[in-house]
């Protein structure tokens, strides 16, 4: 499958939201394989339309065509529809995931690398309206904190982790298929 990347440079991706009957999600370090099935999930909600983000000047690859210089995802909120017991991620040859864990709501904002946490929070907190219809889950005491970061990353004053965009831990990306055909119907 190859890329599709709009005229104005932005990739087409899915973002996703694995979440746990506790209300925790699901994060974990993508090492590329296979893992969850559809039959695993089921569709509790998604975003309005699109959400971009721009790669850093550092991670934008002059020398490839057509050019890319950051995503745009649609993100669907998934609620597990059997017991977490069930779920192995070493079953294939290369698993999805080779580390992963449950977290708070907002966990996944604080790990993701610093130029996709704008989305991360929008994500979120339109995910979170469909999650929590009594109200989204408090914020966090490092919230604060991050958002000044957060703010400052969008201004570029900010520097990445060690270890470059990989090395943060992606929100649940292995059922891509099962909501493949919504971002294929949808306009930019």
């Amino acid at each position: 499958m190859s890329d599709w990347i709009d005229r104005e440079g932005f990739r087409a991706n899915v973002g996703i939201v694995l979440m746990h009957d506790d209300g925790q999600v699901f994060v974990g370090r993508r090492s590329g394989g296979r893992g969850l099935t559809e039959q695993d999930v089921t569709v509790a909600g998604q975003t309005r339309g699109w959400l971009r983000y721009r790669l850093p000047e550092r991670y934008v690859r002059r020398d490839q065509a057509p050019l890319c210089i950051g995503q745009k995802q649609r993100w669907f909120l998934l609620r597990l529809a059997r017991q977490e017991a069930e779920f192995r991620f070493d079953t294939t040859g290369q698993p999805e995931f080779d580390r992963w864990r449950w977290v708070d709501w907002w966990q996944p904002v604080r790990e993701v690398i610093f130029f996709k946490r704008q989305v991360y929070t929008r994500a979120l907190q339109q995910l979170g309206q469909q999650a929590f219809p009594q109200g989204l889950p408090p914020y966090p005491p490092w919230w604060r904190t991050a958002r000044s970061q957060r703010v400052a990353a969008v201004a570029g004053n900010m520097a990445g982790p060690v270890g470059g965009p990989d090395a943060a831990p992606a929100v649940a990306g292995a059922v891509a298929g099962a909501v493949a055909g919504s971002v294929a119907g949808g306009g930019s």
